[in-house]
């Protein structure tokens, strides 16, 4: 495809069947403020390869889509504001206007089964935003994991969202919810929602053959791999509910709704724990990364 170009090494660990994971790169340019985002970054690739994978960051860059970053356009989409968000909806338009775009979960979902990935790390999904009864505010991440075939590992879903409506959701598309090592459904900043997975694995050499079952059934749609915090980064669940509620409130008061609510809510969290958010979604994107490899690295085995 003339749109889509793989860089050299991941060509090669793709072709010689060596573990890939993908890498979404708006948590790059909108998940964090430089230069922590790019540290942020290097510190995700730097665990995937220390755990025997190879890392893919995904983005648009002037109209091509990206699969591998360098160290010069990771520096780009974290110092270069007003980088677009890319999902489902926007890649034909920034592609063909040869404009830079930073993919979401489900933009990044979409590059990496072009490219022939299996398993993509992120911090958390998108889903159903708290009041979405009446704003019908859903994220395109939940119908991306219903049809594109790519496992997601993350640390549930975003606490911002109405985790219960979200949980619905994917259960009605068809979408497995696995447990690493866990049955609770991890809420992000704390270990726990309150909700179920579907299915608890232990290892991730089991949770590997149930994606590679998946996928060799032809079954269609991702699933969500869910990776709890690690407990020593854990926020106290009644502290952080507190805060994201206040967010909430806020944002509903300033009219912020759409793509703008997540970038709006993280950032007023962080101001709000003084940091404490931040500390606590960094440990838990860096946990992924290193279960998301060691998953990749199972299902070659």
């Amino acid at each position: 495809m003339e749109y889509l170009k793989i860089s050299e090494e991941v060509k090669e660990a793709l072709n010689t069947g060596r573990p890939v994971v993908a890498l979404e790169s708006t948590i790059i340019s909108h998940g964090f403020n430089y230069p922590e985002n790019i540290e942020t970054a290097q510190t995700c690739e730097k665990i995937i390869r220390e755990a025997g994978a190879i890392p893919a960051t995904i983005a648009i860059l002037n109209g091509k889509i990206r699969v591998g970053l360098n160290a010069d356009e990771i520096e780009f989409l974290a110092s270069t504001k007003g980088i677009r968000k890319c999902s489902r909806r926007d890649a034909a338009a920034i592609i063909s206007q040869k404009l830079s775009g930073a993919t979401t979960v489900a933009g990044t979902m979409i590059f990496a089964e072009m490219a022939g990935i299996k398993v993509f790390a992120t911090g958390g999904i998108g889903g159903v935003h708290r009041g979405a009864e009446t704003t019908f505010d859903i994220s395109a991440d939940l119908e991306e994991l219903a049809q594109t075939k790519v496992a997601v590992v993350c640390a549930g879903a975003k606490s911002i969202l109405d985790i219960p409506l979200t949980l619905e959701y994917l259960e009605t598309a068809g979408v497995p919810v696995i447990g690493y090592n866990t049955e609770d459904f991890p809420n992000f900043y704390t270990r726990t929602s309150g909700m179920k997975v579907d299915y608890n694995l232990p290892t991730t050499a089991a949770i590997a053959g149930l994606i590679q079952t998946s996928f060799e059934l032809g079954l269609k749609g991702g699933m969500l791999v869910c990776n709890p915090i690690p407990r020593e980064a854990e926020l106290d669940y009644d502290f952080i509910q507190a805060k994201v509620e206040a967010a909430v409130r806020e944002s509903v008061e300033k009219n912020i709704h759409g793509k703008e609510s997540t970038p709006f809510l993280l950032a007023r969290l962080s101001e709000i724990t003084e940091g404490k958010s931040v500390g606590a979604n960094k440990a838990l994107v860096f946990n992924n990364a290193r279960v998301a490899a060691e998953i990749a690295a199972d299902m070659t085995k």
